[in-house]
């Protein structure tokens, strides 16, 4: 029998909304006033959705007194915790663009987004473990660091900042999830958080609301880093009309709504905490729930038992944490309902324990990308157990995909690999400022190209393959070698480095380096270890890093790293 005709895939016809976040948000308040909108354990704080919206207004209205107007680009640096909700809705309030950035970024990472995307003011918390973010900072912009004061009287907000290397940033703004830093300014540069809100009773409520009005559904609200095929995180702009409908439609397939509770041990600043948690929840009127700043399995089983979450989010390695934690049957799941793995793909016994263990009967897999807003794909509660497991279902309402050759770029016949490719409401803007990435991911007929291999049936189903690029994923964080292996060359003891990953049964996918020395030099393990640390985030250091005399390559001088690939793995298992 002859294969199916050639075939895309359009989603579902479920009303988009037409409006911006904070226009939904309103709604939302008015209809569930006195429902709890947030638990965060760590902080040991609840809010109602009322208090919620006077705490998004009054940061807001601090925003608006030290002059940021729509379409400037605010930074948040910070694990999770209540502010980053209230700062994630404010900026969304007066249509300032939020800049998610990694919380586990070193000095060169964070000046690098900073810079990428301009950002005019910077959101931090002190501290985290052994991350001390104030101190960062401070190395990148010395301005910062002009003189302590040690008063603990609280003095007048610092001007606006001058900064040689960040020359579009003027505000920096330290708040302490903890309240200890109450009175205290770290250095002369920095705003606190109790100014930013004191300077906003100046600001009017028709004001707040003049500019909230003034705003459009299609404006940028959001950026968020990815990395392309070349290693450079590139900064992804998305409106209000992607990243909401995104959140609606996830809440829709998820049948969640407000009498649901959602627990978020995934990071506000990746897609998956920032869309598909905080903004499932506050457009449907769910309670959001944080069992800690950083993922604890722990913390996030008693997170569920306390606050009978009926939904939970992770990568898979988060669920595996949890299931394996000698504490794990102490704790009753019977609450639990639904909820999505995604990041990775997800074993089939993960699934049936986190079903039958759980109680998660209706956990979802879901796929997409930054660029999409993230999701593109989701199984449901309706799929048989072999697509939720083999498949990542089929694209949400308002979704086109196609799977075409990687030779012609002409539509593959279901069942045949391809690139896979999206187009709708839920792509992307641009990339900040980047005309040529853009055209080279968005098409001019409006395909963003995935970068991804896969499959769909004659349902709609799809079957993710493989990949194009190289992008390994280690425990639901998408790490692109060509960035470690430009931190790797500048060690001045390497002439050549090539970075790949491998299978790894706890987080999905580990990185290996060989590395090449220039001739005469000599170089441990450990010393590139540190230095990787004092460059990259802890999740981007490899875990094999191997001294080569020579790689294996095309005739043509390219790096053969499938043969690497093979090596190291067969290494692995003697």
């Amino acid at each position: 029998m002859d294969k199916m005709p050639s075939y895309f895939h359009r989603g579902g016809e479920t009303s988009l909304l037409g409006q911006t976040i904070p226009q939904r948000f309103a709604e939302v308040v008015a209809r569930y006033p006195e429902q709890q909108a947030v638990a965060s354990l760590a902080q040991n704080q609840r809010i109602t959705y009322r208090q919620f919206s006077e705490k998004i207004d009054a940061a807001a209205k601090g925003m608006l007194s030290f002059g940021f107007k729509p379409g400037d680009r605010i930074g948040i640096w910070s694990t999770n915790n209540i502010e980053w909700l209230i700062i994630q809705m404010a900026t969304a309030r007066i249509g300032v663009v939020l800049v998610n950035i990694n919380p586990a970024n070193r000095a060169p990472e964070l000046a690098y987004a900073l810079q990428r995307s301009e950002v005019q003011g910077l959101f931090l918390i002190p501290s985290f473990r052994n991350s001390h973010y104030i101190e960062i900072l401070a190395e990148c912009a010395p301005e910062l660091k002009n003189s302590h004061i040690k008063s603990t009287e609280l003095a007048s907000p610092p001007a606006e900042l001058k900064s040689d290397t960040f020359p579009q940033l003027h505000r920096v703004i330290v708040y302490d999830p903890q309240n200890s830093l109450e009175t205290m300014r770290p250095y002369e540069g920095f705003t606190l958080w109790q100014e930013l809100l004191e300077a906003g009773k100046a600001v009017t409520d028709s004001e707040l609301e003049a500019v909230t009005a003034s705003l459009d559904f299609d404006d940028p609200i959001n950026i968020q880093y990815t990395s392309g095929t070349t290693g450079s995180p590139k900064p992804v702009v998305l409106s209000h009309h992607n990243i909401l409908n995104n959140a609606y439609f996830t809440a829709q397939q998820m049948n969640f709504g407000s009498r649901d509770s959602l627990c978020v041990p995934v990071p506000f600043y990746h897609c998956f905490g920032m869309v598909l948690a905080n903004l499932v929840c506050f457009s449907v009127g769910a309670k959001l729930v944080i069992p800690s700043e950083h993922f604890d399995p722990l913390l996030t089983l008693k997170a569920i038992e306390q606050e009978k979450c009926s939904a939970l989010h992770g990568v898979p390695t988060m669920f595996i944490a949890q299931l394996e934690h000698p504490d794990f049957r102490q704790f009753k799941m019977d609450s639990l309902r639904t909820g999505i793995m995604a990041g990775a793909p997800c074993p089939a016994e993960l699934m049936k324990r986190v079903i039958h263990e759980m109680h998660c009967e209706d956990i979802l897999i879901g796929y997409g990308q930054t660029e999409a807003s993230p999701l593109t794909h989701l199984t449901t509660a309706d799929d048989s157990f072999e697509r939720r497991i083999h498949t990542v279902g089929k694209n949400l309402p308002h979704q086109e995909v196609k799977i075409i050759s990687t030779e012609t770029g002409k539509i593959q016949p279901s069942g045949e690999i391809g690139e896979i490719c999206f187009r709708g409401h839920h792509v992307m803007l641009e990339y900040y400022k980047d005309k040529e990435a853009s055209d080279k991911t968005i098409d001019n007929k409006g395909w963003l190209h995935s970068g991804d291999l896969g499959t769909m049936d004659e349902d709609g189903y799809l079957r993710i393959t493989g990949r194009l690029k190289e992008m390994v994923i280690r425990g639901g964080e998408n790490i692109y070698p060509a960035e470690i292996e430009e931190v790797i060359f500048n060690h001045t003891d390497v002439e050549q480095v090539a970075v790949f990953g491998i299978p790894d049964t706890y987080f999905g996918e580990e990185l290996v380096a060989w590395v090449r020395l220039k001739q005469g030099k000599e170089l441990s393990e450990q010393a590139l270890r540190e230095y990787c640390m004092e460059n990259l985030a802890h999740f981007k250091i490899p875990k094999v890093i191997q001294f080569v005399e020579s790689f294996p390559m095309t005739v043509t001088g390219k790096l053969q790293k499938f043969k690497m690939k093979a090596l190291a793995i067969s290494q692995t298992r003697k």
